[in-house]
C-alpha cells in the first residue's frame, strides 16, 4: 500500500482508468492550491492526449456516501482499524529501519577495523577497503534521513480528536463528515475496505461510471453526471497542463504558438493568442508571464549555434549523433539544449575541430580511439554562418 499523503483529493490511489488501464494521479488549482481534479494522462506524455479528467470534490462525496451506506453499521470497528493501522504502519517502519541502523552501524565498525589495519603501502587493497567503509557511511547517512523523514511526518491525533471519534463510532455518519475528520484518516478508511475503483466515460462524456472493488470480493457500480471542478472551465485539460508546463519561464505568445500547433482552442472555440493564454492562467492560478523569462542554464538551437560560432545545422547535427541532448517541456515546445553541455566533452573539441579545419568530425562518444561515425565538411557551412 502507497503512502497516505496531505491534501484534499480521498481516491488517489485507488482510481484506475476503464479506458486504458492506467492509474490515475490528482492535481491541485485554485488559489489556494486545494481543488482536487482527477486524471489519467493516457498517451499526452507521447504527444496524445489524456483519456479523462473531472473534478474531484462532487466525485468524493458521492463515493463517500457509498462507503459510508456500507460500513456505517460497522463504524466504530472502521474507525478503530483505520487509526491503528495509521500508527502500526509507522511504527513498523520506524522498528525495521532502526535494525538496518544497528547493523549498518556494526558493519561501518568492522569495515573500519579493516581498512586501519590494512598496509597503508598496498594501495588496491586500501583503496578498496576505504571504498567498502564509504559505502556503509551513505548508507548510515541515507538510513538516518530517512528515519528522519518518517518522524517528520508522523501522524497522530490529538487525545480530545481521538476520543471524539471513538465515541462517535456508533453514528459512522456524523464522524466522517465532521470537520475534526481529517483527510489523511478517510483516505485510510477507503483503502481499509476498497481494493479499487474503475472509471469510464460514457460516449458523450456526460457521466461518469464507476465499478466500486471493495475488499473481499464484491463490487458495487454506480453512475453520476460528470462533475465540473470550482476552478474548471470549458478550457481543455489539455491546453492547461501544456500552460502549466510552459508558463515557468515560456511566455505566452509562445505559449499561444503551441496550443494552435497543436490545435487547441479556447473553451469559446477561438483560436489562442498572449491575451486569451493569459487569461487563462489568472483563471487557473497558473503563475507566468507575457515574455519568455532568460534561463541562464538552457539555452534555444539558434542560442546555441551562436555562442558555438557555427550554424544552426552543426548544432542539429550534434543532436542527431547523440553527442548533445536536447529537451522539450511539452510537445512541439521550443527545442533547448543545457548551456553547460555546450563545454562538455566531446562537444567542445568537435567544435574546435570544426572552426580550426572547416570539418564536422563526429564520434560516437568522448573516448579517443572511439570510431569516427561521419566526417563532413562543413566549411562552406560554417563560412556562410560567419558571413
Amino acid at each position: 500500500m502507497a503512502a497516505i499523503r496531505a491534501g484534499q483529493g480521498l481516491l488517489v490511489g485507488i482510481l484506475r482508468c476503464g479506458h486504458c488501464g492506467r492509474k490515475l494521479h490528482v492535481r491541485y488549482w485554485g488559489g489556494r492550491g486545494t481543488h482536487a481534479r482527477y486524471l489519467c494522462k493516457g498517451d499526452y506524455d507521447d504527444g496524445g492526449a489524456y483519456c479523462l479528467g473531472f473534478g474531484g470534490a462532487s466525485v468524493d462525496r458521492r463515493l463517500g456516501q457509498e462507503l459510508l451506506k456500507v460500513i456505517s453499521p460497522l463504524g466504530l470497528q472502521a474507525s478503530l482499524r483505520a487509526l491503528e493501522e495509521l500508527s502500526a504502519g509507522d511504527t513498523a517502519q520506524r522498528i525495521a529501519l532502526s535494525s538496518k541502523l544497528e547493523q549498518l552501524e556494526y558493519e561501518a565498525s568492522k569495515a573500519f577495523e579493516q581498512y586501519d589495519a590494512v598496509d597503508a603501502r598496498n594501495r588496491l587493497a586500501a583503496g578498496e577497503l576505504e571504498r567498502r567503509w564509504n559505502e556503509k557511511l551513505e548508507e548510515i547517512a541515507k538510513t538516518k534521513q530517512r528515519l528522519a523523514s518518517l518522524n517528520g511526518r508522523c501522524y497522530s491525533l490529538a487525545a480530545d480528536e481521538e476520543a471524539r471519534i471513538l465515541a462517535m463510532g456508533e453514528n459512522f455518519t456524523e464522524v466522517w463528515q465532521n470537520e475534526h475528520c481529517p483527510p489523511e484518516l478517510k483516505k485510510m478508511i477507503f483503502r481499509t475496505v476498497v481494493e479499487e475503483i474503475v472509471v469510464r466515460s460514457d460516449p458523450e462524456k456526460k457521466a461518469l461510471q464507476f465499478t466500486i472493488h471493495w475488499k473481499g470480493g464484491t463490487h458495487t457500480q454506480l453512475t453520476m453526471e460528470r462533475p465540473r471542478s470550482a476552478t474548471e472551465n470549458s478550457t481543455p485539460i489539455e491546453a492547461l497542463e501544456i500552460i502549466r508546463r510552459m508558463a515557468v519561464r515560456h511566455g505566452d505568445d509562445q505559449i499561444a504558438s503551441v496550443l494552435n500547433r497543436l490545435r487547441y482552442s479556447t473553451g469559446k472555440g477561438k483560436r489562442w493568442n498572449q491575451t486569451r493564454v493569459a487569461t487563462a492562467r489568472r483563471n487557473h492560478s497558473i503563475n507566468g508571464q507575457k515574455r519568455a523569462l532568460p534561463d541562464p542554464e538552457r539555452v534555444s538551437l539558434n542560442e546555441a549555434a551562436r555562442i558555438c560560432g557555427v550554424s544552426h545545422r552543426t548544432i542539429e547535427r550534434l543532436v542527431e549523433a547523440g553527442l548533445l541532448k536536447r529537451e522539450q517541456v511539452t510537445p512541439r515546445a521550443p527545442w533547448e539544449i543545457l548551456r553547460a553541455d555546450l563545454n562538455d566533452e566531446p562537444v567542445r573539441s568537435v567544435i574546435e575541430r570544426l572552426l580550426r579545419t572547416g570539418k564536422l568530425v563526429l564520434q560516437g562518444g568522448s573516448a579517443e580511439n572511439q570510431s569516427t561515425l561521419f566526417t563532413e565538411n562543413e566549411g562552406d557551412d560554417n563560412a556562410r554562418h560567419h558571413e
